[in-house]
């Protein structure tokens, strides 16, 4: 045993000289070194790369993997030597002072070494390195615990009563009490140990709550997964250097040692990690055979692929051919959906009196991301703090719907059955992307009050329900034409939604096609009514949305002065002299956004004029809807103004769209102030 232990230590010796490691741990050394200060602890974070360790020696990759303990003493014994013999560090006394954190870089891609938080039993008790994923759902505001501390003997005559022999090491799961107390006892005269508290080393910890990725499958509303499956969260230990290394609600690959923590009569399950990586999946780099097809056939138009699959999509929940027009914009905004501070957000409102269908369809739409989220109205919508449950006292950041739809799509349902404070904390959400939480001091045992603010990134989607609401409409004779009684809604909450959608068919004028196709559903659930469902799968529109989603677009100069000059000619015409511009602040952002959306959703990634218009009049159609027709004067149902039944009928589409833009054109003429827009005089 002794001569294995002996080769493991000069194996060690070789791999931290190739690895780069020694060098690390001299330039530690120095800065220990440099400091002139004596430390009950030093510590000391070594890089191990498994296979690298394994082709040197299996014993002791082996070691590492399934005994990192026992690894860390030989490391610490091979640290000791190092010091002592090239004289780095002069103040260490022992070697018992030398603490080691091994930090594996990965491990190897095999069942035996991944931890199922959702399987049963939680395997704790071994010891060794497991690999994990899960989304953070709860999240503590870091605070102290002891890294190490020295103990003396009581004993005035006993040699431990000075020195560097009793060291106190915090080991993985090992609760505070577990490093510090008061009844240690000396091992050579058995008298109390004392703690010398000027020698305590203290470190940062956090406490994060996480969960299996399965449990947004559960949040959904509606999923087509019919396997059952047991949700958990766990607890994880942030040290040192990983404190603040996660954010709340996103999805981690954690690399570390399971534990069960006592305390007071409950045990819990946790995992003190070594490693924290970002868990991104990467999408799909190729669409259904299907989708390929209907882009080569549409190729000679840059309006007829979108407007085939807002045409021909979800057939399961609704007729191909109706709410072409709301299904264009829930294609738009599941394209418009990332993960970085600085994206294109596309949040909807509906409008409509046929809560049901759009319910129906609204809830099968984000099903097709791996992050939309239907919150549930027992629940909050963004973050509240509590107390932590672990005992510290300390606050804890709980995550909501917002946060686990990041880089997704968040479905809040009616927005009329919301009180008028969720209502202004959404419309300041929607405003900043960003939601501040204030922590008391005083209530979580903090010396000062904090402010933790935290990034919104997701899409919104509502509805208002005009049709059953208990709330009086108010009469009003100044209706302009085209626009509706929103009075329900604060005006300001409706300007920060990009685009307000009105629902083709009122709840009294269901068209045949639709009352169909609900009775037949109703019969049978199951049955395929449309040969269109077949061809163009959940799962084809599923790959093409986490397709176009990851392109990357580019706005040319021509849709650049197509925007910015509708948007100026806009403001004017919009502009009255008591309440000022109709235009929102964000108007010009929603524009860009909706542009990129219809590039990327056409499968480009250059924005041309042609996506800038669909653009606009989307949008106009949404001004329209709540200050009534301006000069621009565009028909009521604007991006599909007839039924898409044949190759006659896209042709006319086309037709009718560059008479729009022309139209546009003029307007730009007439009302911006002097912009320059490329004609085509044909």
């Amino acid at each position: 045993m002794h001569k294995e232990i002996q080769k493991m230590k000069e194996i060690i010796l070789v791999y931290l000289d190739r690895s780069g490691g020694l060098e690390k741990f001299i330039h530690d050394c120095k800065r220990y070194n440099d400091s002139k200060q004596s430390y009950a602890v030093y510590r000391f974070v070594i890089s191990i790369n498994p296979s690298d360790v394994a082709e040197l020696d299996a014993t002791l990759g082996n070691c590492i993997l399934h005994k990192p303990m026992e690894a860390a003493g030989i490391f610490q014994s091979v640290c000791f030597v190092a010091i002592k013999t090239l004289s780095l560090i002069e103040q260490l006394q022992t070697e018992a002072q030398i603490s080691i954190l091994l930090k594996p870089t990965h491990l190897p891609p095999l069942p035996s070494y991944v931890l199922s938080l959702s399987a049963f039993p939680f395997n704790y008790s071994s010891k060794r390195f497991y690999m994990s994923e899960g989304i953070a759902i709860a999240m503590g505001t870091v605070t102290k615990y002891t890294q190490g501390a020295r103990f003396l003997c009581t004993g005035e005559t006993c040699p431990f009563s000075e020195g560097f022999r009793y060291i106190r090491v915090h080991l993985p799961g090992a609760t505070e009490s577990a490093t510090v107390r008061n009844d240690f006892v000396c091992g050579l005269c058995s008298s109390p140990l004392q703690e010398d508290m000027k020698f305590r080393v203290l470190g940062d910890k956090q406490i994060v709550e996480m969960i299996d990725a399965k449990v947004l499958h559960a949040l959904k509303g509606h999923s087509n997964h019919k396997s059952h499956f047991r949700i958990q969260t766990f607890t994880v230990f942030l040290r040192d250097e990983l404190a603040n290394r996660m954010t709340i609600g996103n999805h981690y690959k954690i690399i570390g040692i399971p534990a069960c923590v006592q305390n007071g009569p409950q045990a819990t399950a946790c995992i003190e990690v070594s490693s924290v990586q970002p868990c991104k999946p990467n999408g799909p780099s190729f669409i259904g055979e299907n989708f390929q097809y209907l882009l080569s056939l549409t190729s000679s138009s840059c309006w007829r692929f979108t407007a085939m699959l807002a045409n021909v999509f979800a057939s399961q929940v609704v007729p191909p051919g109706t709410y072409n027009t709301l299904k264009l914009a829930i294609l738009l905004s599941l394209v418009q959906t990332c993960e970085i501070e600085s994206a294109d957000y596309l949040d909807l409102l509906i409008v409509t009196s046929d809560t049901l269908i759009i319910d129906r369809l609204l809830n099968y739409s984000i099903c097709l991301l791996p992050r939309g989220i239907r919150h549930p109205s027992s629940s909050d919508i963004f973050p509240s703090v509590s107390k932590d449950k672990h005992g510290t006292g300390s606050a804890s950041i709980q995550a909501c719907s917002a946060l686990l739809a990041q880089g997704g799509i968040c479905y809040i349902g009616d927005l009329s059955s919301y009180k008028k404070d969720k209502l202004e904390l959404l419309q300041s959400v929607l405003e900043s992307r960003t939601t501040t939480l204030f922590i008391p001091g005083k209530k979580y045992g903090e010396e000062a009050d904090q402010q933790v603010t935290i990034a919104v990134q997701t899409n919104f989607w509502s509805y208002v329900d005009v049709g059953s609401s208990p709330k009086k409409h108010i009469a009003r004779d100044s209706f302009l034409i085209g626009q509706m009684d929103l009075s329900l809604m604060p005006p300001n909450l409706l300007d920060v939604f990009g685009l307000l959608i009105y629902n083709e068919f009122p709840s009294c004028q269901l068209s045949f096609p639709v009352v169909n196709h609900v009775l037949q559903k109703a019969i049978n659930p199951e049955a395929m009514l449309y040969r269109v469902s077949q061809q163009f799968r959940t799962q084809d529109y599923e790959e093409l949305i986490l397709f176009a989603k990851n392109l990357h677009v580019q706005l040319s100069s021509e849709a650049e002065n197509l925007i910015q000059g509708y948007y100026l000619a806009s403001r004017r015409v919009r502009t009255d002299s008591v309440h000022g511009s109709k235009l929102s602040a964000s108007a010009l952002k929603i524009l860009i956004s909706l542009s990129k959306a219809h590039t990327k959703l056409s499968l480009r990634k250059k924005v041309l004029e042609e996506d800038a218009l669909i653009a606009i009049l989307l949008f106009e159609s949404s001004l329209t809807l709540k200050h009534g027709k301006s000069a621009l004067c565009i028909e009521p149902n604007a991006v599909f103004p007839f039924d898409l039944s044949d190759e006659n009928s896209l042709q006319q589409r086309d037709i009718y769209l560059l008479q729009c833009h022309h139209q546009l054109l003029q307007f730009i003429g007439a009302y911006g102030p002097g912009t320059y827009i490329s004609t085509n005089e044909e």
